[in-house]
């Protein structure tokens, strides 16, 4: 049975539902990058783009490997060693190897890091505030969105546990 194919009952709306909210998800994701690069481009700042900014916000103050990027999930890319990288040579992360293990990589944002960070905390602060100002979201709208975005991801994570 195809998606273009009619469904019955109540499937079809489930299906269409669904299907609408990954494409809103998609797209809020897009969204959130062009309102990060937006902003940069107010400020001046070009050297690095929306998704090395969000990584130094879920960064914050604590040091990490390349791999807790992923399982913390400050990090959801593919291509996680470029965006280090390139934070790194633009100074706005410290990396260091480990003296146990010289294959791995701790990163902490260096102060410039902190300073964007800060930046893009501002800018999220400002969204809170003009959404609860102009009664787009209440706080219980708010909760209520996470809460079923969190049923969805464990959703989620559950099927590709049990794919393996």
């Amino acid at each position: 049975m195809s998606l273009q194919e009619p469904l019955p009952g109540s499937r079809a709306g489930v299906l269409a539902h669904y299907l609408e909210m990954l494409a809103l998800v998609e797209r809020l994701h897009r969204l959130l990058l062009d309102v990060i690069k937006d902003e940069f481009e107010r400020l001046g700042i070009m050297e690095i783009n929306a998704v090395q900014a969000l990584l130094l916000f879920n960064i914050g103050a604590n040091e990490v490997t390349a791999g807790e990027l992923k399982s913390r999930g400050y990090y959801q890319g593919s291509n996680v060693s470029y965006n280090l990288k390139k934070l790194v040579e633009t100074g706005y992360m410290h990396h260091e190897r480990s003296e146990v293990d010289r294959r791995s990589v701790r990163v902490r944002l260096s102060p410039k890091g902190t300073e964007l960070r800060d930046s893009v905390a501002a800018l999220f602060r400002r969204h809170a505030d003009g959404i609860e100002a102009k009664s787009v979201l209440g706080l219980a709208d708010l909760g209520g969105v996470n809460a079923n975005l969190r049923r969805l991801e464990r959703f989620w994570s559950d099927q590709i546990r049990y794919i393996y």
